[in-house]
């Protein structure tokens, strides 16, 4: 049995009412069956009726559950592996800025990318580095100015 990719499976659509329920039915079963910190053995069904057998390691089934969390949610979601190169425009949506501006990201260096012909690549893996880095330098000025606000109280 060979299940649809994500994109297969929803496209550009967020997903409907029913597969948002069908998404949090499976989150809280999953919940309820898997210990975080230890490779759990899951039985499915499938069409036919015969059971297969597959393995969550931990980081499978976080992984699996922040889908499924999302998709429960309605948000749609695109999965992006680290060594696909993106254009511009897919980095820009993915860091959720304007592409003028994620270009001026790359030619300050802040961003490590690639040259095709005239057009900019960027691997993804890349791009989360710098959300990372930016994400960590974001939450410190949050931190710091939460300290200064409690040092005036």
């Amino acid at each position: 049995m060979t299940l649809p990719s994500f994109a297969e499976a929803f496209g550009d659509r967020l997903p409907s009412a029913d597969e948002r329920a069908a998404a949090n039915q499976l989150r809280q079963i999953l919940a309820a069956q898997c210990a975080p910190a230890t490779d759990q053995r899951l039985r499915i069904l499938d069409e036919e009726n015969r059971s297969a057998e597959i393995v969550l390691t931990p980081g499978l089934s976080h992984l699996l559950m922040e889908l499924l969390r999302h998709v429960g949610r309605g948000d749609a979601v695109t999965l992006v592996p680290v060594s696909q190169m993106l254009t511009t425009q897919q980095a820009a949506d993915i860091l959720n800025v304007s592409r003028p501006h994620l270009v001026s990201l790359l030619d300050r260096g802040q961003i490590q990318h690639d040259l095709v012909g005239r057009h900019r690549r960027i691997k993804a893996e890349h791009l989360f580095d710098y959300k990372r880095r930016r994400d960590a330098q974001r939450a410190k000025s949050l931190a710091d100015l939460a300290e200064l606000d409690a040092e005036h109280l």
